[in-house]
């Protein structure tokens, strides 16, 4: 049947740190030094530092997705600096913040915590929240109006990705880990290999369904279910205070509970503009940006680490963004007006 938003509302949850606040900051460098770690890895600046992505996020939510009943932001004893720009607007009472201490309440021991795989594990958790939800990172923008359709449908959730073999199942990735066997490298976290593991942890043992960088469609009670039904996966999965390798990624966990359950349909009509800058050469940027402004069904961008780009890409983006998706100040501005 039709999902009807006047009968199921969705909710956003946007993961959010400023790791520039001297009070977080501190609280890394303790923990850092209780464990005998330096700032790498998981544990790198990079991880937490925040460039104002947030309040493009929002604004993209607020405008493309009115539909949107309430915003969560969850963070760490923070509060970002748009919660006075909103503050006396209509959307003063749309976004919220969800301290860390909420979601982990009866889990104290885990905190704090400087781990978003643990902080996704928790965040089925939070008061209020609606049984249909999209995730967001702070780096994931909208781009152009979207609806609930576009994330859930006949009482399924919409996916977007595709199913892939597990590298086991490849021969260059057999040949491939023979090599880094023998030189005992060891093992780095990302996305993709997150998501595998995830898989394989769900018991699947050839293919696994790989997921971009785009708003995630989730549904509180399919969370709920499976960390009430093993809660030593839950304690295990939050008791790490920094990403580690073998964690389960929570965007992959929802996707491939849904797809074992029958509840999920993929459709990939709607695509992502990925941007690496820090990595991406400027005329492929350039490239990608001109890509998602002539194609209607771009629909999602992410921007990675845009602090560590060079300033010049750090300006196209930042222009760019603000073309396609404006300032918070002028929505607010135009929301006052009408």
């Amino acid at each position: 049947m039709p999902f009807d938003i006047d009968i199921q509302p969705v909710d956003a949850v946007i993961t959010w740190v400023d790791g520039a606040d001297p009070v977080h900051a501190a609280k890394l460098d303790t923990y850092l030094e209780s464990i005998g770690r330096k700032r790498t890895g998981g544990a790198s600046k990079a991880r937490f530092h925040n460039a104002g992505e947030i309040d493009y996020c929002i604004t993209s939510i607020l405008k493309f997705a009115p539909w949107i009943r309430t915003i969560f932001i969850v963070t760490d004893s923070q509060r970002p600096q748009l919660m006075s720009k909103v503050q006396g607007t209509p959307f003063e009472d749309k976004i919220k913040i969800v301290d860390h201490k909420i979601i982990f309440a009866g889990f104290d021991d885990a905190l704090p915590t400087f781990n978003s795989s643990s902080i996704l594990s928790m965040l089925w958790r939070i008061p209020g929240l609606s049984e249909h939800f999209l995730f967001f990172n702070d780096d994931f923008f909208l781009i152009r109006p979207v609806q609930p359709l576009d994330f859930f449908r006949d009482d399924k959730v919409v996916l977007r990705g595709k199913w892939c073999l597990l590298p086991e199942r490849t021969l260059p990735h057999i040949l491939l880990g023979r090599v880094l066997k023998v030189f005992k490298k060891e093992k780095s976290f990302s996305f993709w290999a997150g998501q595998q593991i995830t898989a394989r942890r769900l018991g699947l043992t050839h293919r696994y369904f790989r997921l971009p960088h785009v708003p995630h469609a989730w549904r509180l009670s399919t969370q709920q279910k499976y960390f009430e039904l093993h809660p030593d996966v839950l304690r295990d999965n939050i008791k790490h205070r920094l990403r580690t390798y073998d964690q389960l990624i929570g965007e992959s966990l929802a996707a491939h509970l849904e797809l074992r359950d029958g509840h999920a349909l993929v459709d990939n009509q709607l695509f992502n503009i990925q941007l690496k800058p820090a990595q991406q050469f400027f005329w492929r940027i350039k490239l990608k940006l001109w890509w998602a402004d002539k194609n209607s069904n771009a629909a999602f961008v992410c921007v990675q680490s845009i602090e560590a780009a060079h300033p010049a890409k750090q300006k196209l983006i930042f222009a760019w963004l603000t073309k396609r998706i404006g300032s918070l100040e002028n929505l607010l501005d135009e929301s006052s007006k009408g």
